[in-house]
C-alpha cells in the first residue's frame, strides 16, 4: 500500500448522515488519499467536502463514484477490493433496517474480509481506521495465500 491510500465510503441511507458528519470532520484527512464512493453517498462526500473548503474540493482530491448500491455499486466495490485497488473501507451499514440487496452487502463484507482490507462499520472504528499512523505510510500487509484452496481436490 503506497503513502496515499484509496478509502472507499459508503453508507445505507439511513447512515448518510452519519458517515457524512464523519467526513465533514475528518475531510483534510481524506483529502490526502483517493476517494471511492457509491452512488449517492459520493454526491453527498463531494458536496460535504467542497462546503468545508469554501465551495470547491481540494486540488488533487479524486472522488470515484460508482453506481449506487442496490444497482451494482456493492458488487462494483468488491470488484475493486479483489483486485487490489481499495486499502481500506469505510461502511455504515444499517444494522437495523432490512435491505432490498442484503445480500450484494454481505458479499461485499465477505470479500472485505477475505482480501484483509482494512473496514470500519461505525464512528468508533472509522475514527481508529482514519488516526492510525499507519494511514500515512506505507504500507506492506502480509500476502494472501490461497494456495491450498485453489489446489483442494474436487469431486
Amino acid at each position: 500500500m503506497d503513502k496515499t491510500k484509496t478509502i472507499a465510503l459508503v453508507a445505507h441511507d439511513n447512515r448518510k448522515r452519519a458517515l457524512i458528519e464523519w467526513v465533514e470532520y475528518n475531510w483534510k484527512t481524506l483529502a490526502r488519499h483517493r476517494l471511492v464512493c457509491t452512488g449517492t453517498t459520493g454526491r453527498l462526500v463531494e458536496e460535504a467536502i467542497a462546503a468545508k473548503n469554501g465551495g470547491a474540493l481540494p486540488a488533487g482530491l479524486s472522488v470515484r463514484k460508482l453506481k449506487s448500491g442496490p444497482l451494482g455499486g456493492d458488487q462494483q466495490l468488491g470488484a475493486l477490493i479483489a483486485e487490489g485497488a481499495v486499502d481500506a473501507v469505510v461502511f455504515f451499514w444499517d444494522p437495523m433496517s432490512p435491505q432490498p440487496h442484503d445480500v450484494d452487502v454481505k458479499a461485499l463484507l465477505r470479500i472485505a474480509v477475505l482480501y484483509d482490507t482494512p473496514m470500519a462499520c461505525n464512528r468508533s472504528s472509522a475514527d481508529f481506521l482514519i488516526s492510525s499512523p499507519l494511514m500515512e505510510r506505507e504500507y506492506h500487509p502480509t500476502p494472501l495465500d490461497f494456495s491450498s484452496y485453489l489446489g483442494r481436490p474436487v469431486a
